[in-house]
């Protein structure tokens, strides 16, 4: 099979001839593996399931102030620490200046039709980062949208209603070529739940998504969704709408077993090695232990994408990160 024929015969719920995986890495994560392998190409061997295609590539950002990055919605971003996205060090839309804020115009994104061209057996998918909810706040603040959702309803619906206004026309643009399905990233989740609750989350979150999923449906092209967190409780929601895969699916927040016994017949699970507590802090023979066992588990009958939880964090051990790889190439 080539890797998208593996993916789309896990996205069946089919069992593939091996099961997919993907591994990306933070910036401080990946220049540890490269010093304990001494392989600077080490990314180039991993043989990852997804090629992903930013809608916003980083040729798009730029740096205003040392360590401060602006990207094309004139959000600028501190990554003094954070090197890899950073912190929101500005504000450009509040519920006064909301009608006077342009959004960017869209990428030119025809280098999909290169990308498959070069990669003809790739699962190509293209990206729509911070797509809702995170792209509310990154533009308004996590307060002003919050309390907005409570004492000022109206602010929120308008600035959603444009992002989705926004999104479509991305959406639009990348399913006029021949990729396989649309990444949208989304954080709703914390460790204990959602962070505005299901019931403002089914308010002012789905009927959007329900346009932008249906719109990528529409194309005969899959879903795909990022949340962090504890969101498993809205799992029979994002069937409703259509999603074809989740991911990080964090073992820390959900019982990874128990969801794929419950919602495997319709969601492929993407992710499920703990970035919290294996890689960090186990042993290269633990996360062996842990692969495998997800692989068995999860993996059985299709609908499943070994990942890290998320991409793998600076505190990662290099050891543990490349058992978690010789592992995967040796058993998916």
């Amino acid at each position: 099979m080539t890797i998208r024929e593996r993916m789309r015969t896990t996205l069946q719920h089919r069992q593939p001839d091996h099961i997919p995986y993907n591994i990306i890495f933070t910036q401080r994560a990946y220049e540890r593996v490269v010093a304990y392998t001494g392989d600077p190409h080490y990314r180039d061997t991993l043989e990852n399931a997804l090629t992903e295609c930013d809608t916003q590539p980083s040729s798009r950002w730029h740096e205003v102030r040392p360590d401060i990055w602006e990207d094309p919605f004139g959000v600028q971003w501190d990554r003094h620490v954070d090197k890899d996205i950073g912190v929101v060090c500005n504000c450009m839309v509040t519920p006064a200046t909301l009608q006077e804020y342009t959004f960017p115009e869209l990428t030119d994104l025809s280098f999909l039709a290169t990308v498959r061209t070069e990669q003809p057996g790739a699962f190509i998918t293209a990206n729509i980062g911070f797509s809702l909810f995170e792209r509310a706040w990154t533009l308004a603040g996590m307060e002003t949208i919050l309390m907005g959702m409570a004492d000022d309803p109206d602010f929120v619906h308008a600035l959603l209603d444009r992002i989705v206004e926004y999104n479509l026309a991305v959406v639009d643009q990348a399913c006029r070529y021949d990729i396989d399905g649309v990444f949208f990233g989304d954080d709703w989740g914390q460790q204990t739940g959602l962070i505005m609750g299901p019931a403002l989350w089914r308010e002012f979150i789905k009927p959007r998504l329900a346009q932008m999923y249906g719109r990528v449906r529409a194309y005969g092209k899959y879903v795909v969704i990022h949340s962090c967190g504890k969101v498993d409780s809205i799992f029979p929601d994002l069937i409703e709408l259509g999603l074809s895969v989740f991911n990080p699916f964090q073992p820390e927040v959900m019982d990874v077993a128990a969801m794929k016994r419950e919602y495997g017949q319709d969601l492929t699970f993407y992710g499920g090695v703990s970035t919290q507590r294996t890689l960090p802090y186990g042993t290269p023979e633990e996360v062996r232990e842990e692969v495998l066992r997800l692989l068995d588990v999860v993996g059985k009958d299709g609908g499943y994408i070994c990942a890290p939880a998320h991409a793998i964090p600076a505190d990662a051990k290099p050891e543990n990160i490349v058992a978690m790889v010789e592992t995967l190439k040796a058993h998916a």
